[in-house]
């Protein structure tokens, strides 16, 4: 990979350690726990408990005892039991059982993990998974252990906690078979989930555009999809005239990469993904302050990141449709020879683009991409990007914006959010709201005014679809967890990669 004076690394470094530690853990479905043997071997040992209804055996204690200890059977809760000479129990909640959900199993596992800091070797008792099937539960709670241990150490002397070896799940009463089913997949989706985490959390010094387009050529040898890496020169004769522009104050070239994925049999669909790789955005000539939010602006790559680790996940999960990305990656700098407020650029297709502000970058980038989905003649577009402070503040970190010109596919998306608990929230596209980017020098202004920006920036990226089914999702919000929050590890949350495959796998045309 490109290398700087500034990374004062070894050569062997890696923008997606997460690989690694995937490759080493085994992860099974079991009728007893360590083959019969009660547990031995085992560091930990987890039991799931409802608030109500007679506690399964090996606990050692009744519920009167565990209330004095403070523990209630609330979801998320959980409360270390010391065995002399065993394995370690844990008591993790899970409230109501009529209640239980796959979300209520993916937060139980992550619960059980992060009690369990220092185990490598876990088992986690179920003894009912409530409405949900085998296959869901195990795949949740596969999901929930594996994230939930996530720590970004990349760049650490020494990892904060040791890396799983092996985990062994004993759901009461469920077929086995269906639930390594079910853990396969969900050792594939907390993957890619793990690998956009790694992208995003890495120092953009580490991970610049050209970085970013080796990792797709690492992953993609991988895991069964072609990478195509377009460079400077080639961008300018595609007259991708946004990515070239915020580009034009970097040291660092920018790249276009594009992603194909084709399904061994004759492909359900066509699925056009597009992503904003800003490696790091400062603003521009548009500075941003400098404040946390600054901090994090390593991430603004996050979508770049899910539609890359979502992408990991197609061949092994047995995608039926052809899936096509395309991850526009650049940072976003100040400099002699930045692009200015007034400027105008011209995207690819030829509309003209008046900036009013160079920190509504990701937009620009993004009409290039957009153009060339179109072109591909898709069936459908999904793009991805940390896009708007709005966001951020109508919905907060817990759910995503969602807009578009196709209600089914919409939602899709919507259910496909709901489905993996990423949660995302639908916005209405308010067509009225467009002559707020109005510009008297060009076609379109990149900025739209000071209200209602989530739907303004939306609206400024459906110029750019043409009649193609398209829908967009704003993960401003999303991008970053401030402290461990469920399977949610404290830093860049991964969001989005799930929720695409969930949409991409079985894709078939909308309207």
């Amino acid at each position: 990979m490109t290398r700087n004076p500034i990374k004062l690394i070894a050569e062997d470094f890696s923008p997606v350690p997460s690989l690694e530690a995937y490759d080493g853990v085994q992860v099974s479905a079991v009728e007893e726990f360590g083959g019969g043997t009660g547990g031995a071997g085992l560091d930990a040992i987890g039991v799931l408990v409802f608030d109500e209804g007679p506690l399964p055996e090996g606990i050692g204690l009744d519920r009167d005892a565990l209330a004095r200890a403070g523990f209630e059977a609330k979801a998320g809760q959980s409360l270390l039991l010391p065995q002399p000479g065993h394995s370690l129990i844990i008591v993790v909640g899970g409230g109501p059982e009529p209640e239980a959900t796959d979300a209520t199993l993916r937060d139980a596992g992550a619960a059980f993990v992060r009690a369990a800091k220092k185990a490598t070797t876990l088992g986690l008792r179920v003894p009912s998974i409530g409405s949900t099937d085998a296959a869901a539960a195990a795949r949740a709670l596969t999901e929930g252990v594996l994230l939930g241990r996530y720590r970004y150490d990349a760049l650490k002397a020494e990892a904060r906690e040791p890396a799983l070896e092996r985990v062994e799940f004993r759901l009461d009463g469920v077929d086995v078979q269906a639930a390594s089913a079910g853990i396969a997949e969900g050792v594939v989706t907390a993957r890619a989930t793990a690998i956009a985490r790694d992208l995003a959390n890495t120092p953009p010094s580490h991970l610049t555009a050209t970085d970013m387009a080796a990792a797709a050529e690492l992953l993609g040898g991988r895991f069964g999809f072609d990478v195509e890496v377009f460079d400077k020169e080639q961008l300018i004769e595609l007259g991708c005239g946004g990515l070239l522009g915020v580009n034009a104050a970097s040291a660092e070239e920018p790249r276009m990469i594009v992603l194909n994925f084709l399904p061994e049999a004759t492909a359900t669909g066509h699925l056009g993904l597009v992503g904003k790789g800003i490696m790091y955005d400062s603003g521009g000539i548009s500075l941003k302050p400098s404040d946390p939010m600054h901090l994090l602006m390593k991430m603004d790559m996050g979508g770049a990141a899910a539609v890359l680790g979502a992408f990991t996940a197609l061949r092994d999960l047995g995608a039926t449709a052809r899936v096509t990305g395309w991850l526009m990656c650049t940072d976003n700098m100040p400099s002699g020879s930045a692009y200015k407020l007034g400027d105008v650029l011209t995207a690819r297709g030829g509309k003209t683009v008046e900036v009013k502000n160079t920190d509504a970058e990701g937009r620009l980038v993004m009409m290039d991409g957009l153009v060339l989905a179109t072109e591909e003649g898709v069936d459908a577009i999904v793009d991805i990007a940390t896009l708007t402070g709005a966001a951020l503040r109508a919905l907060g970190e817990t759910h995503s914006v969602v807009l578009g010109t196709s209600q089914p596919l919409v939602d899709r998306i919507v259910e496909a959010g709901d489905a993996t608990d990423e949660a995302t929230w639908q916005f209405p596209l308010m067509r009225k709201y467009r002559k707020l980017m109005d510009s008297d020098v060009a076609d379109i202004a990149n900025l739209g005014g000071t209200n209602a920006g989530a739907t303004t920036a939306a609206l400024f990226l459906a110029e750019f679809v043409g009649e193609t089914p398209w829908a967009h999702l704003d993960i401003a919000g999303t991008m970053n967890a401030e402290s461990d929050d469920s399977w949610r590890s404290k830093g860049a949350t991964g969001y989005g990669a799930r929720l695409l495959v969930e949409v991409a796998k079985g894709f078939t045309p909308v309207e």
